[in-house]
């Protein structure tokens, strides 16, 4: 069997972090397939990619196979940032992270504070029942960490990457009424975006989201609401 350069994706697509792997390859123009994992049932099979059973992971290499047949020969890649910098390195073409070391440097501090100050209270907040106050507070800090205007570091980088599509998602899970959310929390994340306390954090989500890439990503805002809807994760339950 010939040896293929081709990627394949595995991923779920109501899953932000697999949504960056994809915007990620759609920057690259890359060779590559998805195919669609259930995290919730997972096949036994996709151990062999993803030890731990989590998604976004990638096959790189190797003879052209099914997904669901992993060739031994492939090599195998788990976890989202560190997919991120494999297609930054695999793909410089794209130029998704600049060569000067203080852009650099910055992009991973933006996305550092998405993962410590954002992120560890949305799980929280949307899939059980937190109050939302340290989830503001992260907000707070990740718009102050902004430009007054365009992308992170000023090109599109892995900065925008890794966290546009958990704020797209945000926005449109608080939207639809998706989400565990407490009844005093929901509304206080509501009144946040609606007034203009988080008004430079929309605007940069609706700029990021006319990116061809992240529109290929999330396919579209019905279907993310629809898949949403369905995830057991997501669904509503009493406090």
């Amino acid at each position: 069997m010939p040896f293929t350069d081709r990627i394949t994706l595995y991923m779920a697509h109501f899953s932000p972090y697999a949504l960056r792997v994809r915007i990620a390859l759609e920057e690259a123009h890359a060779n590559y397939v998805v195919h669609e994992v259930n995290p919730h049932h997972r096949p036994e099979w996709y151990r062999k990619i993803s030890p731990l059973g989590k998604v976004p992971a990638i096959t790189f290499g190797g003879p052209d196979v099914p997904p669901e047949q992993p060739s031994p020969e492939s090599v195998k890649l788990f976890e989202s940032l560190p997919l991120l910098e494999f297609v930054v390195d695999v793909f410089p073409e794209a130029n998704l992270l600049p060569s000067d070391p203080i852009l650099r440097a910055k992009a991973r501090a933006f996305i550092a504070i998405y993962e410590n100050y954002v992120n560890v209270h949305y799980k929280d907040v949307l899939l059980f029942h937190k109050p939302v106050d340290g989830l503001l507070q992260g907000l707070d800090k990740l718009q102050a960490a902004l430009p007054p205007t365009g992308f992170v570091i000023g090109q599109w980088s892995t900065a925008d990457i890794a966290v546009i599509p958990f704020l797209s998602l945000m926005l449109l899970y608080l939207d639809a009424g998706i989400g565990n959310y407490d009844e005093e929390g929901e509304k206080k994340l509501r009144d946040a975006f609606a007034g203009e306390r988080f008004a430079r954090l929309k605007q940069y989500v609706q700029e990021a989201r006319q990116r061809p890439s992240v529109k290929a990503a999330l396919i579209s805002d019905e279907y993310q609401v629809e898949i949403g809807r369905k995830n057991p994760a997501l669904q509503r339950r009493p406090a």
